[in-house]
């Protein structure tokens, strides 16, 4: 009976091992915001010797659970995102055998509400974009049903026309940042939801967060640039996208000013344009020195020539990392440094 078990484990492993052993090509899911600097990094990475990574852009949620589901050739070994990895989702990784992940924060990006360039520029607050898109908006002291149908009816000063704004899916780490840093600050400057945010977060946050339903938000999927041509097919619309998108695009869009900057390179970096994000991207250190190139890969997107300053990646709208911010994660790269849960839920 024993030996019969012990068969039966050895066969598991050979039937494992083999799969990660026969795949020579990095592959690679996630973010549709870092999918272009990914992009960049593969082709240059490709010309070193080793096979060019697949990168497959479908959103930060999906590409994590992906990620998560698993270790061996069924599953990718890098997943990018544009924001940080969820408490549930490394608890996810961990119910699936993923035990130890990599985190490399690789810059900087922001989050712009962008029209067509034939359009006039738009001067918004974070206020008058939580208005506009909030499921419900405090009226006479009430929560109600969102009654604004043009963007002159939250302003006087905004124009008179109709409130449509495209934007990604739940999936997308782009609209998980830009509810936290757009409508969430935007809710805290109406008297009434900045109290409740101080006597009931989590209803603060079913508030803040919950976009509209009836036709003003509309979603269009991980495909940014299809946002793009929605924009230069109907000018009056708005959309939300990632400053890569603006700075490949800026021909055919610009981005609206918000709280009083325009989101350019230097404002997004200096901290002036309020609706930034951090990017990052996730190893699965159990393909590392399985699947080839994978430390290399990690190697050369934190390199100088990639992610500094002067790199091919700021050329393509990366807004890069502070000098000893990026020595640290291309340490941490190097060295395999496995993220520990508490620090993510610290927030360290």
């Amino acid at each position: 009976m024993r030996a019969g078990l012990s068969f039966a484990a050895l066969a598991a492993v050979m039937v494992f091992a083999a799969p990660v052993q026969a795949r020579d090509q990095i592959r690679i899911v996630g973010s549709s915001t870092v999918f272009p600097f990914s992009t960049a990094v593969a082709e240059q990475f490709g010309r070193g010797g080793f096979k060019t990574p697949v990168v497959e852009s479908t959103g930060t949620g999906g590409g994590l659970k992906l990620f998560c589901g698993g270790v061996g050739v069924d599953h990718p070994d890098v997943a990018n995102a544009s924001r940080r990895i969820k408490p549930a989702e490394i608890e996810l990784c961990a119910k699936n055998g993923v035990a130890d992940i990599v985190e490399i924060k690789i810059g900087f990006d922001g989050i712009v509400v962008a029209r067509s360039k034939q359009a006039e520029q738009l001067k918004l607050t974070k206020e008058q974009i939580f208005r506009s898109l909030a499921k419900q908006v405090p009226v006479d002291g009430k929560l109600v049903a969102n009654p604004y149908k043009t963007w002159k009816d939250i302003d006087a000063s905004l124009p008179a026309i109709k409130i449509e704004v495209i934007g990604p899916p739940p999936t997308s780490g782009t609209r998980d940042a830009f509810v936290e840093l757009a409508m969430e600050s935007g809710a805290k400057k109406i008297p009434m939801l900045a109290d409740l945010a101080k006597s009931n977060e989590e209803e603060f946050k079913k508030v803040s967060h919950a976009l509209r339903e009836d036709g003003a938000y509309i979603e269009a999927g991980e495909n940014d640039n299809l946002i793009v041509q929605k924009l230069q097919g109907n000018p009056n619309a708005l959309g939300i996208f990632g400053y890569s998108f603006l700075e490949e695009n800026g021909d055919k869009v610009k981005g609206s000013i918000v709280d009083g900057a325009e989101p350019t390179f230097d404002a997004i970096s200096s901290g002036k344009y309020g609706v930034s994000r951090s990017l990052f991207f996730y190893v699965k250190k159990a393909h590392v020195g399985v699947v080839p190139g994978i430390a290399e890969f990690i190697a050369e997107f934190m390199s100088d020539r990639a992610a500094g300053d002067e790199g091919y990646l700021a050329d393509k709208g990366l807004i890069p990392l502070p000098a000893a911010e990026r020595q640290k994660y291309r340490s941490d790269g190097v060295a395999l440094k496995v993220l520990r849960a508490t620090d993510v839920a610290s927030g360290s």
